[in-house]
């Protein structure tokens, strides 16, 4: 295989599973929590476990790097990953995961199940899987993977050690991309880097596929780039947008709003993300700003209800520039 033909296979590997953390050395952010989880493993005294947090924080990655830590090479032969947002039922509680936790191994004290998106599990499924943590007990332990820890039984969570991860911070998700375009060999500019970042929000996954995605479509990964390939607006047309509104110049306003749907192809959902996780950026005053999240929130619920997300944000605009 010649040099170019190396080069493009590496560049089809997905990445995130390519730079996916095996050791706690090579996880970045969240330290209290690899500390925690250090401690566990080398005392061997693994507990069951939640982890709660938004997509992209590193939940998943701790699960494979604690079986990576313990049983070294053999791993996925005593790691067994469900996701239940698939497997919602009963039925996978009761027959896979016992299927896995009554076969054993040798060699090791105890086996570990992932089942990632719990909170997507019926509330029968639940029960049946608490009976079921308390049953192999002595084999099998569990790491538990949710966004939200309340959709979660009290049984459940009373059983497990909880861990909280919070989004990256900037810093995590920046020392990690530069690494990445380092290894790759890729141009990435200043302004790439950050915008990168503002689209990730914290989600390390989100940012190393822009990158990934972005490095595909030209040399030089930079704003434009980066921007177009995560269908994420640039913060100053969100402001754009907001301050019109704000101003009581709605018609300006709206025709920023449309080109983000029409032209740019940014779901009406994103916007109002990105509204609210930039309003207190904008300079506004207390009282801007509070009118801005009230309306905000009428208007994310409207959306999650299944209203129309154009005529949604359309009456948002419209109610802040009639408040001037």
């Amino acid at each position: 295989m010649s040099e170019a033909e190396a080069e493009a296979v590496g560049r089809e590997e997905v990445w995130i599973e390519k730079y996916r953390p095996t050791s706690f050395d090579d996880i970045v952010g969240h330290e209290d929590i690899v500390e925690r989880l250090r401690s566990y493993v080398s005392r061997n005294e693994l507990s069951h476990m939640l982890f709660s947090g938004p997509a992209g924080t590193g939940k998943t990655t701790s699960a494979v790097t604690i079986a990576h830590e313990l049983y070294g090479e053999d791993w996925q032969e005593h790691f067994l990953e469900l996701n239940a947002s698939d497997e919602r039922g009963i039925d996978v509680v009761r027959d896979r995961i016992k299927s896995f936790a009554r076969t054993s191994f040798g060699g090791v004290d105890y086996r570990i199940i992932f089942l990632d998106e719990a909170d997507a599990l019926t509330s029968d499924a639940q029960s049946a899987l608490r009976r079921t943590m308390e049953q192999f007990s002595n084999n099998v332990r569990f790491i538990l993977s949710c966004n939200y820890s309340s959709q979660i039984i009290d049984p459940i969570q009373s059983r497990c050690a909880v861990f909280r991860f919070s989004p990256l911070s900037d810093e995590a998700v920046e020392e990690e991309i530069r690494h990445i375009a380092d290894v790759e060999g890729i141009e990435l500019t200043e302004d790439g880097v950050d915008a990168l970042v503002y689209a990730a929000d914290g989600d390390m996954r989100k940012a190393i596929n822009g990158l990934q995605a972005a490095s595909i479509t030209g040399s030089v990964v930079d704003e434009e780039a980066v921007f177009e390939i995560t269908s994420t607006a640039r913060p100053e047309e969100i402001q754009t947008m907001v301050e019109s509104a704000l101003s009581g110049d709605f018609t300006a306003s709206r025709s920023k709003l449309d080109e983000l749907l029409t032209d740019e192809g940014i779901a009406g959902g994103d916007v109002i993300n990105q509204i609210h996780r930039s309003v207190w950026e904008f300079g506004l005053d207390d009282e801007q700003a509070v009118r801005v999240l009230d309306r905000v929130g009428e208007t994310d619920y409207r959306i999650t209800q299944g209203a129309n997300e154009r005529v949604q944000l359309e009456a948002m605009l419209a109610s802040l520039a009639l408040e001037k």
